[in-house]
């Protein structure tokens, strides 16, 4: 059996923990849910309950299907439309990346009745899996790095070409080039790519063993040694979600930690400046050698092994590992000279996630989802977005899955309202909208001193955003009030609101715009012959 925990749905009712407490179970004060993704036979029983019985079914595991096949076929053909039921049999549909939009999108693309050709390409041997569990569960050793592979409703038929990667695309001729030499054709193509960690820059101290990045299965179980031998301090570079994480887990383990963090506070990026401060203080009262607006200059090492890292304040950290959390990198090296508005930013695509190419016209046949995804945002003035979340990656591959076997009448837009979450130091936070955007933000319900409470973020007089800490149960509440463009302050009372509710900056990182990334070319006169180019960035 496999399982997930959509944790964004999760609201901490716990059901499942008191059903199923060798599979589930809660941390800090009943909010942060960790969880065994593949528990073994002898808890099907207890899992298939605690699954029935959760409020909000966020529970997702192997069950094989579950309607009528018929009901099923004539339910799926009612939303595709006038679709050519030629292609549903006889087309050929590739998606590469073989992750979770990847995964999802090929289970949706057989459930909704699609037949014909389907092909996934993925640069990791492994069997698809699920990463969340990477930086938790697998660090504190609660279950193994190989027990995170992804449940699937039914087995997907499908040609699985993993282990090998994508180099190329050839638009005109309808090709995927291989990493292996071989090219694979297509009718229609899903990219779905994600995004890969970002290694430490320079390649000899990265080169160091001890220094490592989180984002595979493999780093993650190297990780995980590397914890169990007890070194005598870990350093971690970067305190957004994926570094605060590993510092909660050292901590966790009582391993000393101190992270290195370029920024005024953690996680500012994400919550902002005030916010963060919170964050920060968390650090600091699990034990956590906090050290903001610093950067690490260079590692050093003995015989090949980290022995050292020097930071920007002129001090000196004898250190045995090294952790970059440095970001992602966008997976789009393959699109190069594909003719796609492709780059550092992702690949752009309209809110039916067909992709642009590089003069911004819509494509027919290439649809794009998940982390290396930038599509128009309408609650937020049609901004071009990418999300790195769990939650967006399944809900876009999902509609990218319709949209490619509907005809055009009957394609779904994708406007998911953004949602994340972390659990660190015994916290599960949570967000939904897209903070970052805002410029004030205000406690709407809560405690900052106990570490429960709601903060709401405003831009021009909308909510824009919310963070919960330990309040997860209010953020569905939160995301119907940015659906309907509510006023910021919040004016809706709730329970355990203050007295006044006083907004303040957010304090957010000053972005850069995203298209100040690409260089374009542009070539011809005549508008049947004026073309844009992207240069290599």
């Amino acid at each position: 059996m496999k399982l997930v925990v959509d944790l964004t749905r999760c609201q901490g009712y716990a059901q499942c923990a008191f059903l199923a407490p060798n599979a589930f179970t809660m941390h800090g004060d009943g909010e942060a849910l960790l969880y065994d993704p593949e528990p073994s036979d002898d808890l099907r029983e207890r899992v298939l309950r605690a699954a029935a019985a959760c409020p909000v079914q966020a529970i997702v595991l192997d069950r094989g299907p579950v309607e009528d096949g018929s009901q099923r076929a004539a339910a799926a053909a009612a939303r595709r439309g006038d679709m050519d039921e030629e292609f549903l049999r006889t087309g050929r549909i590739v998606i590469v990346g073989a992750s979770l939009a990847g995964t999802r999108a090929a289970g949706a693309l057989r459930y909704q009745g699609f037949t014909g050709s389907l092909t996934l390409i993925g640069d990791e041997s492994a069997e698809p899996y699920d990463r969340p569990p990477l930086s938790k569960q697998v660090l504190e050793g609660w279950v193994p790095a190989e027990h995170t592979g992804l449940p699937r409703r039914d087995a997907i038929e499908a040609d699985w070409r993993l282990g090998v990667a994508a180099t190329g695309l050839d638009l005109a001729a309808k090709q995927v080039r291989l990493a292996d030499g071989s090219s694979v054709g297509f009718d229609r193509l899903l990219i779905t790519t994600g995004v890969r960690a970002r290694p430490w820059p320079n390649p000899d101290e990265a080169a160091l063993d001890g220094v490592l990045v989180l984002r595979t299965r493999q780093d993650a179980d190297r990780l995980r040694r590397l914890f169990a031998a007890r070194p005598n301090r870990v350093l971690v570079i970067g305190a957004g979600f994926t570094g605060s994480e590993v510092a909660s887990v050292c901590r966790e383990l009582d391993v000393p930690v101190t992270v290195a963090e370029a920024g005024p506070a953690p996680l500012v990026a994400a919550l902002g400046g005030g916010i963060g401060a919170i964050a920060a203080d968390m650090h600091r009262e699990a034990g956590v050698d906090l050290r903001c607006g610093v950067m690490v200059t260079a590692l050093e090492g003995e015989n090949g092994r980290l022995r050292r890292a020097r930071l920007s304040d002129g001090s000196t950290l004898d250190v045995d590992v090294a952790v970059a959390a440095l970001g992602g990198v966008r997976n789009v090296d393959w699109l190069e000279g594909s003719g796609l508005a492709a780059g550092p930013w992702g690949v752009a695509c309209d809110a039916g996630c067909r992709a642009f190419d590089a003069n911004g016209l819509v494509t027919d046949d290439v649809f794009v989802a998940g982390d290396v995804a930038r599509t128009p945002q309408p609650l937020f003035g049609y901004e071009l977005l990418a999300l790195e979340h769990w939650g967006n990656a399944v809900a876009q591959a999902e509609v990218a899955a319709h949209n490619m076997i509907s005809d055009e009448a009957h394609r779904w837009p994708h406007l998911a309202l953004p949602v994340f979450w972390s659990t660190q130091f015994g916290t599960e936070i949570k967000s939904v909208g897209v903070p970052n955007i805002a410029d004030q933000v205000v406690v709407a319900q809560g405690s900052v001193a106990d570490r429960r409470f709601v903060a709401t973020y405003g831009r021009r007089g909308r909510l824009v955003g919310a963070v919960t800490f330990d309040q997860s149960k209010w953020l569905e509440f939160y995301g119907r009030q940015i659906e309907r463009g509510a006023a910021f302050p919040p004016a809706s009372r709730t329970v355990d609101q203050p007295d006044r509710l006083q907004p303040s900056a957010a304090e957010f990182p000053t972005r850069p715009i995203p298209t100040q990334d690409a260089t374009v070319v542009l070539t011809g006169h005549d508008p049947a012959e004026r073309r844009a180019t992207l240069l290599p960035s």
